[in-house]
C-alpha cells in the first residue's frame, strides 16, 4: 500500500476517535499512572515489511503494563521443554483480572496467562528458565522495537510495588497450592518491573510484528513456530482484554491485548501490527479511545480474522 493510502486511513481513524479522546478514567489505583494526562491519543500501524505509519501522540511513551504479558508468554513458549500449561489454563476468566475468589476456587491455577495470577506464573516460569525474567523480556523488546534504550520506569515500578498487595495475595495464594517455583518477593520484583516498561505506539507496533510475522523476529530468525504464534494470538482474542474479550471480538475482530496504562496491541496476522494508546479506561480496564480507534481501523480497511 502507498503512503497516501495509510495517511488517508489514519486520518479517518483519528477523526472517528477524536470525540472519545479523554473519555474514561485513568488507572489512579497506581499513583504514577493516575497522574497521566488523559487527553492524549496515539495510533501506529507497522506493516510486516517494517514500515511504520502513525498519527497523534504515537511517539509519546506510556506504561505497557499487561501488554508485556504477550511477550513474556512468547519467551516461555519459545523454550520447547516448558511446562507452563500444567500451571495455567487457557480459558477466559469471566471475572476480574485480579480475582482471588476464582483463583482459590480453582486450586491456585489461573484461568489464563493474561490475567494477573496467570501472568505471575508465566514470569515465575521465565525466571526459572533464564535467571532474569525482566532482563530477558527487556532484551526482546529492545531488539524488536528497535530501541536499545527501552527500559522500565523506576518511579512506576516503585508505585507498582507500593500498591501491589493484591498481586502479593495472588502470588502467595498460588504458592500455598504449590504453583510457584521461585520465592514470591523475587518473582514479583520482576513482574512489577516488567509491567513498568515504557514504550511508544510506534515501538509497540514494531514489537508486535513478532506475531504478525508468525513468530519471526526482526532479524529474520524464528523465536516461535507458526503454530505457537497462532496459539498466542488465539489467547489474545479470547482472553486479552480482561472480561471484555467477547465484546472486542465482536467490535474489532482481531487478537488484542490491553494494559491499564491505556495501550492496546492488535495483530492482523501476516499483514500488520497495530498499537493504540489513550490513558482513559472503561469499567473493564480497557482504553476507551484505543478501542474506538481499532474498531475504526478494521471497519475502514476490512482487516479482520473473521
Amino acid at each position: 500500500m502507498s503512503e497516501d493510502y495509510y495517511q488517508h486511513v489514519l486520518a479517518q481513524v483519528a477523526e472517528h476517535t477524536r470525540p472519545h479522546i479523554g473519555a474514561g478514567t485513568v488507572a489512579d489505583y497506581i499513583p504514577q499512572l493516575g497522574g497521566v494526562d488523559p487527553n492524549q491519543f496515539g495510533f501506529a500501524v507497522a506493516a510486516v515489511d517494517g514500515r511504520v505509519h502513525s498519527v497523534g501522540d504515537a511517539t509519546t511513551r506510556f506504561s505497557m503494563q499487561s501488554i508485556t504479558k504477550v511477550f513474556t508468554l512468547a519467551l516461555v513458549m519459545s523454550r520447547r521443554n516448558h511446562n507452563v500449561w500444567t500451571r495455567v489454563h487457557r480459558e477466559p476468566s469471566g471475572s476480574a483480572f485480579n480475582s482471588l475468589y476464582q483463583l482459590e476456587f480453582e486450586n491456585g491455577i489461573a484461568r489464563n496467562p493474561f490475567i494477573n495470577p496467570g501472568a505471575i506464573v508465566v514470569t515465575d516460569q521465565l525466571l526459572s528458565n533464564t535467571g532474569d525474567a525482566f532482563g530477558a523480556l527487556r532484551d526482546l523488546l529492545r531488539t524488536e522495537s528497535g530501541n536499545p534504550e527501552l527500559d522500565a520506569d523506576p518511579v512506576t515500578a516503585a508505585s507498582e510495588r507500593d500498591t501491589g498487595d493484591r498481586n502479593r495475595s495472588l502470588a502467595y495464594l498460588m504458592a500455598s497450592f504449590g504453583n510457584m517455583r521461585n520465592p514470591v518477593p523475587e518473582v514479583l520484583d520482576h513482574y512489577f518491573r516488567q509491567c513498568s516498561i515504557t514504550v511508544s505506539c510506534e515501538e509497540l507496533a514494531l514489537a508486535g510484528l513478532l506475531l504478525a510475522r508468525h513468530g519471526r523476529r526482526a532479524d529474520g530468525s524464528d523465536l516461535l513456530s507458526r503454530g505457537e504464534a497462532r496459539r498466542i494470538m488465539a489467547l489474545m482474542l479470547t482472553c486479552g482484554t480482561y472480561d471484555s474479550a467477547g465484546e472486542f471480538a465482536f467490535r474489532i475482530g482481531l487478537p488484542c491485548k490491553s494494559g491499564v496504562g491505556g495501550g492496546m496491541l492488535a495483530i492482523v496476522p501476516g499483514h500488520y501490527s497495530l498499537a493504540a494508546w489513550g490513558p482513559g479506561l472503561g469499567p473493564k480496564g480497557n482504553s476507551v479511545s484505543a478501542a474506538v480507534a481499532l474498531e475504526a481501523f478494521t471497519d475502514i480497511t476490512s482487516c479482520s480474522v473473521f
